[in-house]
Formats: structure tokens, sequence, C-alpha cells
């Protein structure tokens, strides 16, 4: 069966990043001399490179998967090639998802074994469940059992992701604890075990702004070893992120390419910052902050955002008229508080701003 396909021959609206990024993992397979932790599909240095970004000795561009400090992947990868599993740890839309499943895509060359943690993640999705018709049918048996993505990567050797750990149930999250320390999942019902083959490891990501349902017990936060994925350290490598995934998913969308679209993506950035870090840009005037995040993944949302709405019903060109409202429903998430803070903003900081007249009269426009 193919697991990476929808048996249609109809294009993935979102490939998985081992189908998107086909080309470059084979160019670095082809490449990578290095020596390979047992069942990686490429070295260290190469998944590294992957994430990163490079330029192969045959041509190949990589093209960097995370902008940020090269010892924070180095570190990410080099865990995974111990016993240790890793936690990427960050505030809300610091790329953790998307970290996690390029990690596993090089890794392993497989993203698709993933548990996606909720309030409501049965222990289930950790460990295993039941065929209840064949159990019924014929007893409990090998064949009765339905394996978690976790127990597949244990069997097969694989990396598995696990998103949003802290909002797993605290139990649930337990259950984790012999998997990691003991590479080894029991099956009472049967009294058999699964154990984990060389080459297993496992993601979790998890966020620090957001509590989540229930934070880590210290047994299990010690399986693991934590990597803080930071915000972007200055605006030009924000700039540079938004502006990368922009292009990836317009091109995704079908979305014409939008000819400047690099002094709105500076704008939107820009206002995102000021308001995350209370202050402007050059020090002098302290702004309010809202309640929202405004993370980068959601400035990448409001500019794609912006170019269909210029695609679509202007004239190809993103305006400040096209990006507006994305701001606004990004920024006033407590119709009360949030609302102020962002009048103020504008009054404040964008009407005053050389060359913003534009942008602030948008805003006014789509303003409540």
């Amino acid at each position: 069966m193919d697991t990476h396909g929808n048996g249609t021959g109809a294009q993935a609206l979102r490939p998985h990043a081992e189908d998107a990024f086909a080309h470059e993992l084979k160019a670095l397979a082809a490449a990578d001399d290095r020596p390979r932790p047992p069942r990686w599909n490429l070295s260290p240095w190469a998944v590294a490179t992957y994430l990163l970004g490079g330029t192969l000795p045959d041509g190949t561009a990589v093209t960097p998967k995370y902008v940020g400090p090269r010892r924070i992947v180095e570190v990410a990868v080099s865990t995974l090639a111990t016993d240790r599993a890793l936690l990427l740890l960050g505030v809300p839309g610091t790329a953790k998802t998307w970290v996690s499943e390029h990690l596993a895509a090089a890794v392993s060359g497989d993203s698709t074994l993933l548990v996606q943690g909720t309030a409501g993640t049965p222990e289930e999705a950790v460990r295993y469940g039941w065929d209840y018709a064949r159990l019924l049918a014929r007893g409990p048996g090998r064949e009765a059992l339905v394996p978690s993505p976790v127990m597949r990567a244990m069997a097969e050797g694989a990396t598995v992701r696990v998103e949003e750990l802290t909002r797993i149930p605290a139990d649930v999250q337990d259950s984790l604890i012999t998997i990691l320390s003991e590479k080894t999942l029991p099956i009472p019902e049967l009294g058999q075990e699964v154990q984990a083959v060389r080459g297993f490891n496992l993601i979790a990501t998890a966020n620090d702004r957001d509590r989540g349902v229930n934070d880590l017990s210290s047994a299990l936060r010690r399986r693991f070893n934590t990597v803080v994925l930071p915000l972007p350290a200055t605006a030009d490598a924000e700039v540079d992120i938004v502006a990368r995934r922009v292009d990836q998913l317009g091109r995704a969308l079908d979305l014409p390419p939008a000819p400047d679209a690099l002094a709105e993506i500076r704008r939107v950035v820009t206002v995102f910052r000021e308001l995350r870090e209370g202050v402007t840009g050059d020090g002098r005037t302290k702004v309010k902050t809202p309640s929202g995040t405004l993370s980068t993944a959601e400035a990448i949302s409001v500019v794609t955002h912006g170019l269909a709405l210029a695609a679509h019903f202007g004239d190809g060109v993103l305006r400040p008229s096209d990006v507006a409202a994305g701001i606004l429903g990004a920024v006033v998430r407590d119709p009360a508080g949030d609302r102020v803070v962002w009048q103020e903003y504008l009054e404040a900081v964008v009407r005053e701003r050389d060359g913003w007249q534009d942008f602030y009269r948008a805003c006014r426009e789509v303003a409540p």
C-alpha cells in the first residue's frame, strides 16, 4: 500500500517532506560518504545539511528548511543518533512541527509515523489497540492487535513524531516512560513485548507558552534531551523565513508570483515583531502587546492570504489593502483588550511612520 499517496493519482495539497524534497534527499544520499547510524538514510552531517541548506559537489542546491542557529540543528540531530528522545520546545510558531517533520524525513525517509497530541488522545494512540471484530472471532492474538505509530517505529527502527506532547493526558504521557527508558513495549494481554530495533527514536514537540493540558512528569522529562527553538533573532532573518515559506506555499497553491512582495512581507514582520516585543524597532516607542502570539507562522499565513487576494481580486501586486485584514485578525483575538492595543499602535506608530500612509489607511478601513 502506498502510504504517501491518496490512491487517485491526484496531486497532494501538502506533500510530505520526503516527497516534496525527494530530489534533495536523493542528491544528499548520493553525495553522502560519512558514517550513518543504523537504519538512517543519511549521515548526521547530511541530515544537518538538509535542514540548514547548502550546495553539494554536483551543484545541487539544498534549500534551508530551518533558518536559525546551526548549533540547534546539530544538537537535535546528534540527539537522535543516541538512545535519548528529542523534545523540541518553543513558543507557538517557532517551526517545531516543521523541524520534526524534516528531521524524520531525512533520518528515516518517512515523516508519517505521527501521534497528534490532544486532550482526548487515548493510550492506544501511543501503545496499541485492538481490531475487535478479529478479537471476537479468533480471540486475542497478534493478528488482532492494531499497532500505534510508536509500536511501528519500534519494530521498523524508524523515527516517530509526537506533536503537542503536553496536551496529552498525564497517564497517556507516562506510557512513554517504559518505551523510552527500556526500549520495549509490553503486551500483557498476550504475554509478549515489542523490543525497539536499532534506529528507533522519538521526536516530541511542546509549547512553552501554552502550558497545555498537563506538564511533563519529571520521570518523562528525564527521558528527553530538550532543544529550545527560539523566535527569529533579527527582522531580516524573520523576513527571510516568511519569504521562503510564502514562495513554497504560493507555488503549491498555484498562485502567480507577486512582484515586489518583499516590501509588504517586511512590513508584516515589522508589525508583528514590534507588537510581540512591546517596543518599536528603533527602541524609541513602547507599545502594548496583544494577547496573541503573533508568530512567524501567523505572518506566513497573513502574507499567503494577501497573495491570494491580490491574485484573484486585484492586479497581482501585493498591496497594504491585501494584508490589512489578515493582520487585524491575527492581532485582535480578544475583541475588548486587543482592539485597544491595535488602535493605539495604529495611531501612535503607523500613522507617524514615513511611507506607511497607505498601510495606515488600509488598516483604518478594515478596523471594526
